[in-house]
């Protein structure tokens, strides 16, 4: 702690009437010089690790003991001069960029005149030498951002032999049922392995969610409210027979209900503080492993592999590349192509290319059609929305590394079905048919999700040292009603957008 402290009063001394450093955190907005619009995705370095602007063109670097004030900050993006200097020379949270000359003189960028498809097959030819595909240890920021909406919501009842099971009833809990929703996740680890989906360990450091919960507890107290209805009208005994045309399931009628605990009882208030205790622990389990589920997928995906659906780069057959223009990054020269499907591909975008060893530095990419769709027996899917983007950069081995990654994909969901609900009791002589609900459900929503990635640094390591890494699940998420900029003080995170900063429960309205 003391010397944390002896680095920062320097600094802040140093640095008294700026406004950039704030404790151990840089923070600062890149403009573009000539319209002073924010620049999204610009690549900031300190000591070799790295962050990326987020779409209001925001950064935020957290400042450990080893950095010096000497130590200088690299800026950099396509199309941009670049900008390196020692951070005591930074004296506002106002970074700008100006744009770079463009020479469209072939010299600059090669001594052969490549046409596009040339371009292409040589990004092929160097995608094992290029990238890094091996094991490594990676300090990442992954954020998740989804947006539910309600478009139609119909239930139609034809027969109930449940009088409080009504269309009043089935029209009271529509109307209950949020017609729109909005969750945020966040977390901070260090994600072991290789860019293969099977290949992943993940230590998570810290994670928090951002959502209404009111609306969680509108849902339990319809819960309730059925419940009782069902404790009224049916025997304990009693199975349900869940049928939709022609599929169906069956649900024990002890299962609706929980049996109420003696607090007298210190046997089963043990066994209920233990069942707590292992609920915690399976949450945490279960809470690290669908996110390292995630992001092995997402690394999976990226348009350098092989076996991608982002395949505008390993089948180049499938596509139309057109050279529009060169521009660099940082000195390097950069080819810009922008490629349209040949034929059924489902992609269309633009590729940033290095001029010396070929490699894919940024992929932006959106679909023309929807990317997959489905319907059978009154259940359709449609993926109308995937685009997003890819940025890499050069180690300091010389191959290349994910610095950046985000999807965001759009899909419309509907569900047109017969619905019946039919109570059964085994232990009834006679026709074993107690109550029925009948009638025909017409639901439509779409889900819109945000998957953002950022990796902030990069370690080699080999396959003993992943096979010997044992997870530890420790980490829950924080709940947060609204925005806390203050949960990730002293971590190096993506800045949020002004949605994740506005957002607020309507519980603290």
């Amino acid at each position: 702690m003391c010397k944390k402290l002896l680095f920062i009063l320097p600094v802040y001394f140093l640095l008294c009437n700026s406004d950039i450093v704030k404790a151990q955190n840089l923070s600062a907005n890149v403009l573009d010089s000539i319209t002073k619009a924010p620049i999204p995705y610009v690549t900031v370095l300190l000591n070799n690790k790295g962050v990326i602007t987020n779409e209001d063109g925001n950064f935020n670097f957290m400042l450990d003991e080893t950095v010096q004030e000497t130590d200088s900050l690299f800026i950099s993006c396509i199309g941009y001069k670049s900008v390196a200097k020692p951070l005591s020379h930074f004296t506002t949270n106002t970074i700008l960029l100006s744009p770079k000359a463009i020479e469209l003189r072939e010299v600059i960028v090669s001594n052969k005149n490549y046409t596009a498809d040339e371009i292409m097959e040589l990004v092929n030819d160097n995608l094992n030498s290029n990238y890094n595909f091996d094991y490594t240890k990676k300090r990442l920021f992954y954020r998740n951002s989804s947006y539910n909406r309600m478009v139609k919501t119909d239930f139609k009842v034809k027969e109930s032999t449940i009088k409080a099971l009504n269309q009043n009833f089935i029209d009271s809990i529509i109307y209950t049922v949020p017609k729109s929703n909005s969750y945020y996740t966040e977390i901070l680890g260090d994600l072991y392995g290789s860019l293969k989906e099977d290949e992943q360990k993940l230590e998570l450091i810290k994670a928090s969610e951002l959502y209404d919960k009111s609306k969680e507890m509108d849902m339990e107290k319809l819960e309730e409210k059925f419940n009782d209805i069902i404790k009224k009208n049916v025997r304990t005994d009693s199975y349900f027979k869940i049928k939709s045309g022609l599929f169906g399931t069956k649900l024990d009628a002890d299962e609706l209900f929980e049996a109420d605990i003696d607090s007298t009882d210190i046997a089963a208030v043990n066994q209920e503080i233990e069942r707590k205790q292992e609920n915690s622990k399976k949450r945490k389990i279960n809470f690290a492993n669908y996110r390292k589920g995630i992001l092995g997928k997402l690394l999976q995906n990226l348009p350098i592999h092989e076996d991608t659906e982002l395949n505008f780069i390993i089948k180049p057959r499938k596509y139309t590349y057109t050279l529009k223009e060169f521009t660099y990054l940082g000195n390097d020269a950069v080819y810009v192509l922008e490629f349209q499907p040949d034929g059924s591909a489902d992609y269309r975008g633009t590729l940033y290319i290095n001029a010396d060893d070929f490699a894919l530095l940024r992929a932006d990419f959106e679909n023309i059609k929807p990317v997959h769709s489905f319907k059978l027996l009154g259940v359709s899917t449609n993926t109308y929305l995937t685009k997003g983007k890819a940025i890499f950069h050069k180690q300091t081995l010389g191959r290349y590394a994910l610095q950046y990654f985000e999807t965001e994909t759009g899909t419309r969901i509907g569900v047109k079905r017969p619905l019946k609900i039919i109570e059964k009791n085994k232990v009834v002589k006679g026709r074993n048919k107690q109550n029925e609900l009948s009638g025909k459900m017409d639901l439509v929503f779409t889900d819109i999700e945000k998957n953002e990635l950022v990796v902030f640094d990069t370690k080699q390591i080999n396959e003993t040292q992943f096979n010997a890494f044992e997870e530890n699940h420790n980490v829950l998420p924080t709940y947060m009603p609204k925005y806390d900029p203050n949960f990730w003080k002293g971590h190096t995170i993506m800045e949020p957008n002004m949605a994740i900063k506005e957002f607020t429960s309507s519980e603290l309205e």
